[in-house]
Parts: C-alpha cells; structure tokens; sequence
C-alpha cells in the first residue's frame, strides 16, 4: 500500500506540523476538515499540496470516504469528550470500515495508562476512547511525549524570569519529560510512515529536574536564579480542587486547573518514563531545554 496519510486535526498547530514533517519525507498527505472550516485555513493547506476532505466529522459514511485507500490515519483532534472521545470514535469506525491498517490516536501526553479516572479531565478522555480503540481491528499506536517543552516559556509557571525563579511542586529533583511540538509531530510523521511501531511509544526531547532547569536557566541568561518551593503534592491537589469550584469552566478546554492537574500528574512519580523509543529513528534532532531558553532569549519574549 502507498504511504498516503491522513490527517485529522489539520488546522491545529500540532496537526499542521505533523503535516509538514510528513510532506518532507515526501508522504502523500489527506486532511479531513469540518465543513465550514475556514476558507484562509483550507487554502493554506491547498498550497502544501495536500489533498483535502470536507465531511460532517460525526458521519461515519462520509468520513470512510477520506479513508479509502490511506495508510495510516493520524488525530491530531483538540477538545473535550465531544471530540476527543465523541468525534475520534467515528474516525476510528471510519478508518475500521476503509480497512485502514493503523490508527495514531490524539494522545500527546504523559502516560495516562498509569493514572486513575478523576486525576485529569483531559486525560480521562483519551482514557475513556482508548476503551473503543483496543477493542477495534485496527493496529493503534500511542505517542506519549511528557509535557510540550514550549510551554515552559510561557503557560507553565515552571521559570519566572522577572522574579529570577524556578518554581516547583514536590521535589527539586524529581525528572520530568519535556519534548516540544515539532520535534512531537516529526516523531509522529516517523510513526505514521513506520508499519511496525508498537502499541505505546515513549519519547522526550529532555528529561531535566527543577534544580537542573535551575541551572540551565541561570548558565542561559547570565543571571543567578534560585528555587521555590510552591508546595508538596498534596498542597497542589487542594488547590485543584478550590480553583476547579471558583472557575469550573466546564465548556474550557483548559481553564486555570486543568494546567494544575497536569503538573499536578508530572511530579507524581507514576509520569516517570522510560524514554528507549527516543532513539527509533536515527534521523531525529531533539531539541533540549536549553536550546527552547537559547532561542527565547534571542527571539526577546
């Protein structure tokens, strides 16, 4: 069979990325997109030259239509248990009725096979299709990456530049998994082209403690920064809890305690990888925490 993919999720950053990296290696790329996306978004991708598939998302028979004849279907779908579980579930019978071989799930996490239902709403979700996806005759794989490293900059409180601070929940020197966007979608381009992955791939671009984040930052900018202890787990859990009942934000996809519940996950030693598929494809270059601060600082965020 040709390596034609297909995308779902196109107009994400993510999506888009995952996009670009399999047109680099020259795969015949699909997307599937809602109809009434965004004309604009819809003639950006046209000028990629990727073949695109309007249909009704939660009509099995028109989205088996863009299924025909594909390799491997790759979700890329953001949302909540509308999409995530809902919309990806009609995907999944869609890429079942084309026969399609393989199936790469909207994962993109840390390991949510090792967390229990209420720990996370959004991971819940992936947990909740995962119920349908290892029932399907479909060969699945899951790429589980940590947390995206680009948010370290910005929407994680991780690294305080004012304050000169690296702030931290439980222990300075628990490891945590980072890999950025793009270096998740070119591993995820590698999987889609790849007819032998396994059923979970674990991967970081850097694996870094608090203190070692300490001391990358502080060797970066030139300047001494120090450590904060925000609180032990058990502090951060009931902060969760008091946030999610002051701003519930149900319609969110992520509302102030959502980020809490993640990070909440990360310094739980159950998010501890072994990251050995980091290396399945020798053409990858990671980017490590100290390349994302290097380019922060030189772009002037």
């Amino acid at each position: 069979m040709n390596n034609i993919i297909l995308v779902a999720g196109a107009t994400g950053n993510l999506g888009g990325r995952i996009i670009d990296s399999l047109l680099r290696k020259n795969a015949e790329v699909r997307v599937i997109l809602r109809k009434g996306t965004d004309p604009a978004k819809m003639n950006a991708l046209q000028l990629k030259g990727v073949q695109i598939f309007l249909a009704d998302m939660m009509n099995v028979d028109e989205v088996t239509h863009a299924c025909k004849d594909v390799s491997c279907v790759v979700s890329a779908l953001a949302g909540l248990k509308d999409v995530i579980v809902d919309m990806q579930k009609v995907l999944l019978d869609a890429a079942v009725a084309a026969k399609v071989p393989r199936f790469i799930p909207s994962d993109y996490s840390l390991d949510f096979t090792r967390f229990n239902d209420g720990e996370n709403r959004n991971l819940d979700n992936r947990r909740a299709f995962h119920q349908f996806l290892d029932k399907a005759p479909i060969a699945a794989t899951t790429v589980f990456n940590g947390a995206f490293a680009d948010m370290i900059t910005a929407e994680m409180p991780l690294i305080l530049f004012k304050q000169k601070l690296v702030l931290y929940w439980g222990h300075a020197d628990h490891p945590m998994n980072f890999t950025t966007v793009a270096d998740t979608a070119a591993y995820t381009a590698n999987a889609a082209l790849d007819p032998d992955t396994p059923r979970f791939l674990h991967i970081a671009g850097d694996q870094k403690t608090p203190r070692e984040i300490r001391a990358i930052v502080t060797a970066v900018t030139g300047h001494k920064y120090r450590l904060l202890r925000a609180g032990g787990s058990w502090l951060l859990g009931v902060l969760i809890k008091i946030t999610k009942k002051l701003a519930p934000g149900p319609g969110e996809l992520y509302p102030p305690w959502q980020g809490m519940q993640y990070m909440h996950n990360m310094v739980d030693n159950r998010a501890n990888l072994n990251i050995s598929d980091r290396d399945r494809y020798p053409d990858m270059k990671w980017t490590n925490i100290q390349d994302l601060l290097e380019k922060h600082l030189q772009e002037g965020r």
